[in-house]
């Protein structure tokens, strides 16, 4: 644990006692599951098609799945999919996983890296989409038009709300004041509903909000201002969404597995080359306002995993105390993923 940790207990993960039992419970559970073959594996019918079922995101991101199924990428792999929605933080859909209740679940890369920290067992298969210079600033650590603060390095003894602790877009503000030169444990976090973030900046309630998609694109048009590139010019690479399975079930069934991949990564290349589809599955699979959907810029999904900036986000959210202990990236990355060294 890095030096700041116990500095900055009270403000990631208050109550600490709490937190830490429901992880070290979840943890011990899932464990217990997977030295049991890690639950029900998928069905089969009489034909060989294999039914599934995977935990999607409730916002965006996760288009390519349902287009996957919509251009019949699925079927033509022998699959049959299910979708579903878990819990609003994507990382704790782990034990669903694990249990073997669904097959694959979608999750930030901040979510899974805390899901591997506590020894839960389960393995990133696909990526969906990472930050890249080749899409628009998707997300930024607003204040107000006139607020006094300039940079992030202002920050010290700040407040910073997000949408949850302990995720990608804290690492994004942490990793923004380590390489600005500032001790990133000088910032207060605070945890918010995301449709409160902007109105607690515009309050006085908080000093700034790391926030995203639709309530980024808001703020920059009420006149706030961003103290931080976002993650797509500061961080190439980091993982933004991706598809995991439990270790077992990747060990017993990687022929599904791989079927699952191979269908997923069909659809992200079908998305990025038809915004309209894009735009369809936005308007009938979320609560996203329509002048919204229509107008905003698509992100580029990639299939790929950079494993280099995996190993950076992990050993930089120990330094920062966010995880107590840093998972193996050969481990935690199934053997067939799709990866890379060199994202742009």
């Amino acid at each position: 644990m890095s030096p700041h940790s116990a500095h900055r207990a009270g403000v990631h993960r208050a109550p600490v006692g709490r937190r830490s039992c429901l992880v070290a419970l979840i943890a011990v559970a899932a464990l217990a599951l997977a030295a049991c073959g890690g639950g029900p594996s998928a069905k089969k019918s009489g034909d060989g098609t294999v039914h599934i079922t995977v935990i999607r995101a409730v916002t965006s991101t996760f288009e390519p799945l349902i287009i996957a199924q919509q251009q019949g990428y699925y079927a033509a792999e022998g699959l049959s999919v299910t979708f579903t929605t878990g819990a609003t933080d994507s990382s704790q859909n782990a034990p669903s996983v694990i249990r073997g209740d669904v097959q694959f679940s979608l999750t930030d890369g901040g979510g899974f890296i805390k899901a591997t920290a506590n020894q839960l067992p389960i393995q990133v298969v696909t990526g969906l989409q990472s930050a890249t210079t080749k899409s628009p600033t998707s997300d930024g650590l607003l204040v107000n038009g006139n607020s006094p603060l300039k940079s992030i390095t202002d920050l010290a003894g700040k407040t910073v709300a997000l949408p949850s602790l302990g995720g990608t877009l804290q690492f994004l503000c942490e990793y923004s004041a380590k390489q600005a030169g500032m001790d990133p444990s000088t910032i207060k976090f605070v945890a918010l509903p995301v449709a409160s973030l902007l109105d607690a900046v515009k309050t006085g309630k908080v000093d700034a909000a790391f926030t995203f998609a639709t309530y980024y694109n808001a703020g920059i048009a009420a006149g706030m201002r961003s103290l931080v590139k976002g993650g797509n010019e500061l961080l190439p690479g980091l993982m933004q969404s991706l598809m995991f399975t439990s270790t077992s079930y990747a060990t017993q069934h990687p022929d599904v597995v791989k079927k699952f991949v191979t269908a997923v990564g069909k659809g992200i290349v079908y998305a990025n080359a038809h915004s309209d589809a894009v735009r369809a599955v936005d308007r009938n699979y979320t609560k996203l306002p329509a002048d919204y959907i229509a107008k905003r810029l698509i992100s580029i999904f990639s299939p790929l995993i950079d494993t280099k900036v995996l190993k950076l986000q992990i050993d930089d959210m120990q330094e920062f105390g966010m995880i107590k202990s840093a998972p193996d990236v050969s481990t935690i990355v199934w053997n067939q993923a799709p990866t890379t060294t060199s994202t742009q």
